[in-house]
């Protein structure tokens, strides 16, 4: 298995940091992280959505996800 070297925000790197066990390797953490997710429509069921639409809920869940992690990182010492 080959590796690559990425750089981040140091951001990303405490939010992935927050994602990662004891147990885990940062390999392991983006692994589990990223199997979980796939496209949006697929939390819908039926609802036939378009690219649009999904950006949009993509943008505004950005946003209050980001106001989450502000809240917390104010709130947590």
């Amino acid at each position: 298995m080959g590796t690559k070297t990425i750089s981040i925000k140091d951001e990303a790197y405490k939010a992935l940091l927050h994602e990662k066990t004891d147990k885990e390797s940062f390999t392991d953490t983006i692994l589990r992280i990223t199997n979980k997710s796939g496209k949006i429509a697929d939390c819908f069921g039926a609802w036939e959505m378009t690219d649009e639409e999904e950006a949009a809920i993509k943008v505004e869940l950005a946003k209050g996800w980001h106001l989450v992690q502000e809240r917390i990182s104010n709130e947590v010492p």
